[in-house]
């Protein structure tokens, strides 16, 4: 088993550790099928709320979109993923009875069911508890330009 380090504070045992909330909804825009790095823009957020721990969870407001955490270091994962789901989900005249906005929109559907619309991630001594090779992303599932809305909420002291 590995080490674990462990570190807790009482809610509310003097007045700079008291429990906060922070919220905020933030716009993406996606240039088509693929994934958008947001790690930044979100760590820009967390840091403007001066807490020092707590937990950031994410929502995507979208039924043909996703949030995924993915390596950020090599583009070929990315281009991997893409390849893998629409293996998986093709698009296609004919393979789906929901085709009201063309043949990507059940795909797009699908491919966000099989992935995940909110994330949690802890936040340790002011940081996102990110690995080294760890980046948020919105996963874009639909061909053309959209724009995305994700909403934070972060809960922490």
């Amino acid at each position: 088993m590995g080490r674990c380090q462990r570190r807790s504070a009482g809610i509310g045992q003097a007045a700079d550790r008291l429990m906060h909330q922070a919220t905020a909804i933030i716009e993406i825009s996606t240039p088509g099928i693929g994934l958008v790095e947001i790690s930044s823009a979100i760590a820009q957020w967390v840091g403007q709320q001066g807490m020092r721990d707590g937990l950031l969870t994410l929502f995507c407001r979208h039924t043909s979109a996703s949030l995924l955490i993915q390596e950020n270091a090599a583009s070929e994962v990315q281009d991997d993923l893409i390849a893998f789901f629409a293996r998986i989900a093709p698009e296609g005249h004919g393979l789906y009875a929901h085709d009201d906005e063309g043949p990507d929109d059940m795909p797009a559907h699908l491919r966000a069911a099989l992935t995940q619309v909110n994330l949690s991630i802890p936040l340790i001594d002011g940081q996102l508890a990110l690995g080294t090779w760890q980046g948020i992303y919105l996963f874009e599932h639909r061909r053309r330009p959209h724009k995305r809305t994700v909403a934070l909420h972060l809960m922490g002291a």
